[in-house]
């Protein structure tokens, strides 16, 4: 069996958030398969805002048919907005995948009830279209934004899982949650951190993505 090779795409400049995505998103492997993680040339170090999502899909366009003609068997775009999504996937002849539409997917599985919890106000309505856009918006149950100033919060691991806890705590008891998914690659570390404190299925998009990468390589080629 040849090995498979998934470049995890990441659509802002911050490489140590790459490295860290990258780390979350090896564990997820299984066996003859490899992901290396690509960080975006130009752009801003974290997405917070529609206009940043915007310029972000631009250069995902542009970088990812760069990244895919290393060889490269699949492609994760690892920003939740999944900027430049559909049109890479129209350019590419391998399969791309986004973090938002595995992470979504993962959480409404089977009809579940479920809310995203994310640290960025300004994108509340883009993440409620994303989930439209996808097919899941019918049992959306909220999305929740994490308390207090979004870039204080940011700077530390131990301050996003508090905030994401507190959130997510939130959306299981007033909003019926049944399920969440965090609406971040950036936040991967801290929801890892929470996961085990919550009462239902806590959905990390990176690895989502990796696991729905993997499936669609091989049956690419099969």
């Amino acid at each position: 069996m040849s090995i498979k090779r998934i470049a995890l795409l990441n659509p802002n400049t911050n490489a140590n958030t790459t490295q860290m995505m990258l780390g979350i998103a090896q564990q997820a492997l299984t066996a003859g398969v490899l992901i290396e993680g690509r960080t975006a040339p130009t752009g801003e170090p974290l997405i917070v805002n529609e206009t940043a999502l915007d310029a972000a899909a631009l250069v995902v366009q542009e970088y990812g048919v760069q990244v895919a003609a290393e060889g490269f068997d699949a492609l994760i775009i690892s920003g939740f907005g999944d900027p430049g999504l559909l049109a890479l996937r129209e350019r590419l002849g391998i399969p791309v995948t986004g973090i938002a539409e595995a992470g979504i997917a993962e959480a409404a599985a089977g009809g579940r009830r479920y809310a995203i919890v994310t640290t960025t106000p300004a994108l509340l309505d883009s993440l409620r279209r994303t989930a439209e856009q996808y097919g899941h918006a019918d049992t959306l149950m909220s999305v929740r934004i994490t308390a207090g100033d979004m870039m204080h919060t940011m700077q530390s691991t131990t301050r996003m899982a508090a905030a994401l806890l507190e959130s997510c705590q939130q959306a299981i008891r007033l909003d019926g949650a049944e399920a969440i998914v965090i609406g971040g690659g950036p936040l991967a570390s801290a929801a890892r951190i929470i996961a085990p404190q919550l009462d239902v299925p806590l959905i990390e998009p990176v690895t989502a993505a990796v696991r729905l990468a993997v499936q669609r390589c091989r049956a690419s080629n099969s």
